[in-house]
């Protein structure tokens, strides 16, 4: 297993209720893993887990395993050479990951020598290579330039050059394509997928979009108030989903091409830090709360077709097919 995430559980000082709250997953080598919720659920920090970049002051405990280790036991040179060679990652933003006064390719080269394996004139032969295997014209250009000089998909091509350059085995993407226009993200999205095909990289996928999850992803994990609460094949989301949490993301998500679909948002607010549940986080916005809701959080159980769901009236919502989009008369 590429990435083996076991019972995490991380808790800030004074919060009410843990940051993240037992969380499992894995990633294979060459699988796209999909992690989709709310803001605030707690995607990112579970992604950061597989590089140790936690809070300071935040309490771990449980294992994140990449390739076998546990990188939360890593310390000094160890965990450096983790986060150089290992694991890489891709934010949201490519502008926050370059230094605007400096140019591309010195960006490159310093992510190529901090490997140890290339003097400076490899590590800049190296770096017009990567701008070309991530489709960017003219290259030897390129890294002449400043980041204002190229537009967000561009950065977004160098930035994914830039994680390429220890030839990690794990691609960590937080959000990134959100901030691109549709025809940039398409680009973008096929990239990542051909880079991870040749590369034979294992690929950890989070998105807002439970739609583009499900139709990029091979299984994704879904994640409410830093508990996962439900792991699908991801071509069963949209026919077979499990836990409200889950319906209630597709009742409100909007469909390209559909004028007739009503959307049903899900009612209320994720929770703070500061909420304290005893039992379901999501009894208080859920259709199906009862009572017994209340009395514990709900676990992680396996459900018919394959896949987990946690809820405690998963029996009878598993019977009931997903709620069929309400459509305008209008």
């Amino acid at each position: 297993m590429l990435l083996d995430i076991e019972n995490l559980t991380v808790q800030l000082p004074g919060a009410a209720r843990p940051l993240l709250a037992d969380i499992s997953l894995t990633v294979r080598t060459g699988e796209v893993v999909g992690l989709v919720g709310e803001s605030g659920s707690g995607k990112s920090t579970t992604a950061k887990a597989a590089l140790r970049i936690l809070p300071d002051e935040a309490r771990a405990s449980g294992r994140a395993l990449v390739d076998g280790t546990d990188v939360l036991t890593m310390n000094g040179p160890r965990l450096r050479e983790h986060r150089a060679r290992t694991v890489a990652m891709v934010h949201q933003d490519p502008r926050s990951a370059l230094n605007p006064v400096r140019r591309v390719g010195d960006f490159l080269v310093e992510r190529l020598l901090a490997t140890g394996q290339l003097d400076k004139r490899a590590a800049r032969l190296r770096a017009v290579e990567l701008l070309d295997a991530v489709g960017l014209p003219d290259p030897e250009q390129r890294i002449r330039q400043h980041p204002h000089e190229m537009s967000g998909g561009m950065l977004q091509r160098v930035v994914i050059a830039g994680a390429l350059a220890a030839e990690p085995r794990l691609l960590l993407a937080d959000e990134a394509t959100s901030a691109l226009d549709v025809t940039t993200q398409a680009e973008i999205l096929a990239l990542l997928r051909k880079l991870r095909a040749e590369r034979d990289l294992g690929l950890l996928f989070i998105t807002h979009d439970l739609h583009l999850a499900a139709a990029y992803c091979d299984r994704v994990y879904v994640m409410y108030a830093g508990r996962i609460v439900e792991e699908q094949q991801a071509g069963r989301l949209f026919t077979d989903a499990r836990h409200p949490y889950t319906r209630g993301l597709l009742d409100c998500s909007p469909e390209l091409g559909d004028t007739t679909r009503v959307l049903r948002p899900i009612p209320g607010k994720p929770p703070s830090l500061a909420e304290h549940f005893t039992g379901c986080p999501f009894a208080p916005r859920c259709p199906h709360a009862e009572p017994e809701c209340e009395s514990g959080p709900p676990e992680l159980v396996p459900v018919e077709g394959g896949g987990t769901a946690a809820c405690r009236r998963l029996p009878d919502l598993s019977a009931q097919p997903a709620a069929p989009a309400v459509r305008s008369t209008s």
